[in-house]
């Protein structure tokens, strides 16, 4: 079972996805007992391979107001959780122009903090004006048809 803890809806919007990964993340305790309370902004969020290990940049985890930990930085970077080959993989496909390592949603699966990622392309302004019309126009069918049919 998935619990949802944060959604990315700026990123489905601002980039195309290829791809998508699912990733463990290294958190310390009171960041987990933070999450479980729902309080991460995935909003400026990237991705980055650096050698052979991936990590998470601007991930905004609130810190925990019970904990005793002072010096807590909300927007550290934190390792990923990535097979070798998919680490690989994503080094390959990173260096090619105009990709980049997107997070699309973080949540819990079987008590563990998961990390959705997105190997994205930006969209141009025209691509996302494009986008919004036909979102539109799916609307503006479903609502006649619910009327079609009351």
């Amino acid at each position: 079972m998935k619990k949802i803890i944060s959604t990315n809806k700026k990123a489905l919007h601002e980039y195309e996805i290829l791809e998508t990964y699912e990733s463990g993340i290294v958190l310390v305790g009171s960041e987990v007992k933070s999450l479980r309370e729902g309080k991460a902004a995935l909003k400026d969020g990237f991705g980055r391979i650096e050698g052979e290990e991936a990590f998470l940049y601007n991930v905004h985890i609130s810190p925990y107001e019970k904990s005793s930990t002072k010096d807590y930085d909300p927007k550290r970077k934190r390792k990923l959780l990535l097979h070798k080959h998919e680490i690989k993989r994503l080094m390959g496909r990173v260096q090619q122009r105009g990709l980049t390592l997107v997070p699309l949603e973080m949540y819990f699966k079987d008590g563990n903090a998961k990390v959705s990622l997105g190997l994205a392309r930006g969209k141009k302004t025209y691509d996302k004006r494009e986008a919004l019309k036909r979102r539109e126009a799916e609307r503006e069918i479903r609502r006649s048809m619910k009327d079609k049919y009351k």
